[in-house]
């Protein structure tokens, strides 16, 4: 009589499963599973679940991304203190470890609340974080949306880019406020002096007009305080 089963397939004490969305996974075990496949380049685990990044189109995602950090890394450059990333991971807590768009953070020795670890990993909570949601809108105004709250991100950009918007959240009493645009469209940090983004010009991709109307703020009375308080703390380090 012939055998017609098929072999079984003889799994070792150490196989590692692949990550795959939908899963719940403790933190160290996603990262355990994220490393060990390089060819992923972008999984978040948000609320304990694995989510884990489409292909990106150029429109709907890389291309406001590039202009969001076009934005974000001319603020860096005159602000020293502040530091920008983009799609760092970032170790939140025990059930949340996203992949932000962006990034801004106050270096350590200028009483930032996140830190760079041992291994390179951004540690806790960075002062502001940018999404870019056309996909991933759901996930961004929802579970993430909680999870920075949470662990204190003091302000979260949504740029939701089908529906043509862009939402600067505020965490002020443990809940996020939008804040209100300003008569000339323009919305002010309150975390990063100076940092001011002409709302319409961004939307429009109209990059010359956001880079002038942020230029304004950067030669604010706000934003040279801002740089001068920076610099003397690095000093006192």
């Amino acid at each position: 009589m012939v055998d017609t089963q098929q072999p079984r397939l003889r799994i070792s004490p150490n196989h590692l499963p692949p990550l795959e969305s939908g899963d719940r996974l403790t933190r160290p075990e996603f990262e355990r599973r994220y490393a060990a496949m390089p060819h992923i380049k972008k999984a978040e685990l948000i609320e304990g679940t694995v989510y884990m990044a489409s292909p990106l189109r150029f429109e709907p995602h890389a291309e406001p991304h590039g202009d969001l950090m076009i934005w974000l890394g001319n603020y860096k450059v005159a602000t020293p203190g502040v530091r920008m990333g983009d799609n760092p991971t970032v170790r939140l807590d025990l059930d949340n470890e996203p992949q932000p768009d962006a990034l801004l953070m106050l270096d350590e020795a200028c009483g930032g609340a996140a830190y760079i670890g041992s291994d390179g990993y951004v540690e806790g909570s960075p002062e502001l974080v940018a999404e870019v949601a056309a996909s991933s809108a759901s996930i961004d105004l929802g579970d993430k949306k909680r999870a920075y709250r949470r662990n204190g991100v003091k302000e979260y950009i949504v740029w939701q880019v089908f529906d043509q918007k862009i939402t600067w959240y505020s965490l002020t009493a443990d809940d996020y406020i939008a804040l209100d645009t300003k008569e000339n469209g323009v919305i002010c940090s309150l975390v990063f002096p100076g940092l001011w983004l002409d709302v319409a010009a961004m939307l429009g991709g109209d990059m010359p007009k956001v880079l002038a109307i942020l230029q304004q703020g950067l030669t604010s009375t706000a934003h040279r305080y801002f740089v001068d308080q920076l610099n003397a703390q690095r000093e006192r380090k």
